[in-house]
């Protein structure tokens, strides 16, 4: 059973060495926030994260959450987690002090959320819904609605859930029926149902605080015609103390694969009382201020799961004994050499510990850039909104996909002991698997990507990061590490030549970029992470020279980088002579064609 143990030093590194958290910070108007508050921070989550929700994991899993008498029940250990979740004031960790919010940059809550989705993802999306949800209060509703809902979210006291998806509207949000009338007192009655809605009902808060998207009687049809909707599952008296229940029962909880302990409810609402969150058909817009924050949430559970993931397979590979390595005994003593020394299974250690890291170093990035678009102004705001508009997609997809892969070979290095419940690792190849399903599946986020951030921008966006890639590599081509510099450097160049092509096909025929999403989406996080790699290794070899002591670590740093760019980086190989096929045998067949008994 793979105990977590928080990755400090990989973060120390990220944080502290290669992207200077704290300078990153004073630039943008935080120069309280400096090495002295972050230190305690990363420590305190990594205590937090060790001895009060890993213990939870396996439970939550073991008995799951239960729909008892139209309630849901959570496992017995959540109701400490989620208390000691609100004493330690970690769901407000970057909400506005107005609120009651500590107001710590986006990148830093991240951190926070890095270290939380390893050690219990199921139950880490109570407090992501609920920040989402509050971003969207406070950016879009009036200042009655954010002063009565808001300080009581940021406490904790009460959670949020996200309601878009419908029986019929998934990913096409323009299709969904839900509607709401005006009633006399300037309140809504919302009708319909919802599905697919995490943590819209439990027993571990004083409320639960809906947003809804429905669509108001003169609607235009299509996405344009959707508002977004305040609805609680109890109203609140004059003092904002719950008292009725709202017209918002749960039909039924999904039966699931995975995240058995992560309440996945059908809502009815029957002329449920709610209130306008913004403008009228608006209901898109407001709902997507939450949706980058919520989808690189997303990617970093795929970074999580897989992070937990390695370390149990590196623990079990140094104590199993399976035969004798190629090279000879390495522990003659034993009856048999630990597998750690095989070279097969280093290949699966290895690939996980490449694609983690690497992950990571990406998604710390990407938050940074976050921090500038919602806190900062001007030009930088601007950049930093247009990378994040890019890489966000990029991270959902190919974070969650590696993440799949990462938890996959965990089972497969334990063997047969992998696939039964008792080592736990099964358990992450569940609970990871939805992570490329909600936040919009990834096929929907390598169609975002390919036509409206590239296609879309006439590769604006894709511009300015490969100026931001190039600046480093033109910075470091006589290097030590200029071997690893000059490969990631071609592959960011084949990135662009590749993106030419695509689009230039498109002019004539959308189904040849469009056919070549998929793995396009996949070719940019290999790019991405080889570009990160990279710089870890350059920076690692520059504090070596300069004398520090954590060789070993920094060394491992080098040699990953090594690996990924031998062992994973070639992936782009295949993934370029697919995107360049053409789509004639992917659209092929008829329908009729496709399964013919």
């Amino acid at each position: 059973m793979p105990q977590f143990k928080a990755p400090l030093r990989d973060i120390r590194f990220l944080v502290h060495d290669l992207y200077d958290f704290a300078g990153h910070y004073a630039a943008n108007g935080h120069d309280e926030i400096g090495a002295d508050l972050i230190d305690p921070v990363l420590e305190e989550a990594a205590r937090f994260c060790e001895n009060v929700l890993d213990p939870t994991r396996v439970e939550g899993d073991e008995i799951g959450s239960k729909l008892v008498d139209g309630h849901v029940i959570t496992p017995p250990s959540y109701k400490a987690a989620a208390n000691a979740i609100r004493e330690g004031q970690w769901i407000g960790i970057c909400s506005n002090p107005e609120y009651g919010g500590q107001g710590l940059p986006h990148s830093l809550g991240m951190v926070f959320h890095d270290l939380a989705e390893s050690a219990n993802q199921p139950l880490c999306a109570i407090f992501t819904l609920a920040q989402g949800s509050m971003r969207a209060i406070e950016a879009h509703a009036s200042d009655e609605l954010k002063a009565t809902w808001l300080p009581k979210m940021v406490s904790g006291e009460w959670t949020g859930s996200m309601c878009l998806t419908e029986s019929h509207a998934g990913s096409d949000l323009g299709l969904l029926r839900a509607r709401a009338e005006e009633n006399t007192d300037g309140s809504y009655a919302i009708t319909g149902e919802k599905i697919f809605i995490t943590w819209a009902d439990h027993d571990l808060a004083d409320n639960v605080v809906h947003l809804v998207l429905a669509r108001l009687p003169d609607a235009p049809k299509g996405p344009k015609g959707i508002s977004l909707f305040l609805v609680p599952k109890f109203l609140i008296d004059e003092q904002g103390t719950p008292t009725t229940r709202n017209a918002v029962t749960v039909a039924k909880l999904e039966e699931k694969m995975g995240l058995k302990s992560s309440p996945t409810c059908v809502l009815n609402f029957d002329a449920a009382k709610g209130w306008l969150v913004g403008k009228p058909h608006n209901g898109l817009a407001a709902m997507f201020t939450m949706m980058n924050s919520a989808r690189l949430d997303v990617a970093f559970e795929g970074v999580g799961l897989g992070q937990l993931s390695h370390q149990g397979a590196v623990e079990y590979a140094r104590e199993r004994l399976q035969l004798r390595a190629p090279t000879g005994t390495q522990f003659p003593e034993k009856p048999a050499d630990p597998i750690v020394v095989h070279p097969d299974v280093r290949r699966m250690l290895m690939t996980q510990k490449a694609l983690v890291e690497g992950c990571r170093a990406l998604g710390y990035f990407t938050a940074m850039q976050l921090d500038i678009a919602l806190d900062g102004e001007g030009e930088a705001a601007r950049k930093a909104d247009e990378l994040v508009a890019l890489l966000i997609p990029i991270c959902k997809g190919f974070f969650t996909e590696r993440g799949s892969e990462i938890t996959d070979l965990g089972v497969q290095c334990l063997g047969g002991h992998g696939y039964i419940r008792e080592h736990g690792m099964e358990q992450l190849s569940r609970d990871v698997r939805i992570t490329r399903i909600y936040e919009g599946t990834n096929g929907i986020q390598a169609i975002d990507l390919m036509r409206r951030k590239i296609i879309g921008s006439d590769r604006k966006l894709l511009n300015g990061m490969l100026d931001t890639m190039q600046t480093f590599f033109d910075a470091n081509k006589d290097h030590a590490q200029s071997a690893l510099v000059a490969r990631a450097d071609a592959l960011a160049k084949e990135w662009s030549s590749l993106t030419d092509t695509l689009m230039t096909q498109g002019k004539d025929d959308l189904n040849l970029p469009m056919s070549a999403a998929f793995e396009y989406m996949e070719y940019a996080g290999y790019a991405c992470l080889a570009w990160c790699w990279a710089r870890m290794a350059v920076k690692a070899s520059d504090k070596i020279a300069e004398g520090a002591t954590d060789v070993a670590f920094l060394q491992a740093k080098i040699d990953t980088a090594k690996f990924y760019m031998e062992r994973i980086a070639p992936r782009t190989l295949s993934l370029k002579e697919s995107m360049l096929a053409s789509p004639e045998s992917l659209m092929a067949l008829d329908e009729e064609q496709l399964f013919m008994p």
